[in-house]
């Protein structure tokens, strides 16, 4: 998708192996995670579902967390069902995981691609260092913010706020 301008312009696939516009999530403020289940950040999933209630009961319709499971180092062995269910069953999570997807490498998701280029990380490296590695994409479909995996969820929730609250276009 080298004509890619916005978030909005790509549909990775979801747990069903559907393709999903980003497009449904238009006007809003939105957390990309890359996320693992045997992963030694796996217990940021509290985190983020405790982010994600906390600011959708105060801004439900301009607020998303979309979790990316990232098969690296091993970290994500199961297949799509059984990543649904352990986030369901070990912490709840309401937000939307994704099917399994590749962020670094030849066969990295193309929206994985643009926000790296688009939001390069330390030293400007464009690969994804490790799990739940965080890209923010304010409503105008940017990406305004990277964090790595060392952040806890709960740090950035005043740069959401803040992306929240800026003046609608």
């Amino acid at each position: 998708m080298a004509s890619a301008t916005t978030f909005y312009d790509f549909k990775p696939k979801d747990k069903k192996g559907v393709e999903k516009p980003m497009s449904e999530y238009k006007g809003k403020v939105v957390l990309v995670v890359n996320t693992a289940s045997k992963c030694g950040f796996t217990p940021q999933y509290a985190g983020l579902e405790k982010l994600y209630k906390d600011v959708t009961a105060k801004y439900p319709d301009d607020f998303a967390i979309i979790g990316f499971p990232w098969h690296f180092g091993s970290q994500e062995p199961g297949g799509d069902d059984e990543i649904q269910n352990f986030c369901q069953v070990n912490y709840g999570v309401t937000f939307p995981i994704m099917g399994k997807t590749d962020v670094n490498g030849s066969t990295a998701d193309p929206l994985f691609e643009w926000m790296k280029a688009e939001q390069p990380g330390l030293l400007g490296m464009k690969r994804v260092k490790w799990n739940f590695e965080k890209f923010l994409i304010g409503r105008d479909g940017k990406v305004k913010g990277r964090w790595a995996s060392l952040t806890k969820p709960e740090s950035i929730e005043k740069n959401i706020l803040d992306e929240i609250n800026k003046p609608k276009e």
